[in-house]
């Protein structure tokens, strides 16, 4: 059983670069990754803590054990409580690291009240969330994908927020398999399975330009693509990124680059 989320409000704000007001009644609180916060109201008190806060009678070495696991995800070791100590009602505005877009997530809403992130994509939920690690069931998929093999695991019954690089695209699979490009991959429901598969013949994956390997999602559930992740937004800002030449996404390209 997850322990009664807050219930908060909220709305997205923006179009390229969106950030997500949260508004909190007295003594609501939501959770957020260290340095996410944009601007608040005053009455909201902050405090940083170990762990997320959903298992309030855990005690130190539990919550040390949880926090320390975010180590392997990147993330700090430390989480910001935010709780409106005031009156009436108070707004507080968090944004992601990169221009992108915040998807809202109903945890209600998914199977099994939990939904599988990228590592680096959760940005705020309500109190009462539990933000945890998991690993992918098949080992190769992350050795050989290079992302995927450390997750994020939300769970819980209240509202949770991520953010995706681009433009956000959801699909609802029914049976079904869809390959993507591993980066691509924000997050998806528990009921899918996750792996990596070689992305065609030889030819394909030295001068294709889209990887030697790709993401399969299998089975029935939803899924979040984003179409600008991270590494590839640096690739095209960078001075010999993919935009210097058109082979800069194969095999070949890269080396010629060198």
């Amino acid at each position: 059983m997850y322990q009664n989320s807050h219930e908060i409000d909220y709305k997205i704000i923006g179009e390229g670069v969106q950030l997500v007001e949260i508004e909190l009644d007295p003594n609501e609180t939501v959770i957020a990754e260290a340095g996410a916060m944009v601007y608040m109201n005053q009455g909201i008190d902050f405090e940083t803590k170990m762990g997320d806060g959903s298992n309030p009678n855990e005690g130190f070495m539990g919550k040390l054990l949880s926090a320390g696991s975010r180590i392997f995800t990147g993330e700090s070791l430390f989480m910001t409580h935010f709780t409106h100590r005031g009156t009436g009602k108070a707004t507080v505005a968090f944004a992601g690291p990169y221009p992108g877009t915040v998807i809202p997530m109903d945890l209600k809403g998914c199977y099994q009240n939990e939904v599988i992130v990228q590592k680096d994509a959760f940005l705020c939920a309500a109190l009462g969330t539990k933000v945890a690690i998991t690993f992918n069931k098949r080992i190769g998929s992350g050795l050989l994908g290079g992302e995927g093999f450390i997750l994020q695991k939300l769970s819980g019954n209240g509202k949770a927020f991520v953010h995706a690089g681009g433009t956000v695209i959801e699909k609802h699979l029914n049976n079904e398999t869809l390959r993507i490009d591993t980066g691509c991959v924000v997050g998806f429901e528990s009921s899918l399975d996750f792996n990596i598969q070689s992305s065609g013949g030889l030819k394909s994956m030295l001068f294709g330009g889209e990887g030697v390997f790709l993401a399969t999602l299998s089975g029935t559930g939803r899924v979040w693509l984003q179409s600008m992740p991270i590494r590839k937004l640096i690739q095209a800002i960078a001075p010999y990124g993919r935009n210097s030449n058109k082979e800069g996404g194969s095999l070949l390209g890269n080396f010629l680059e060198r």
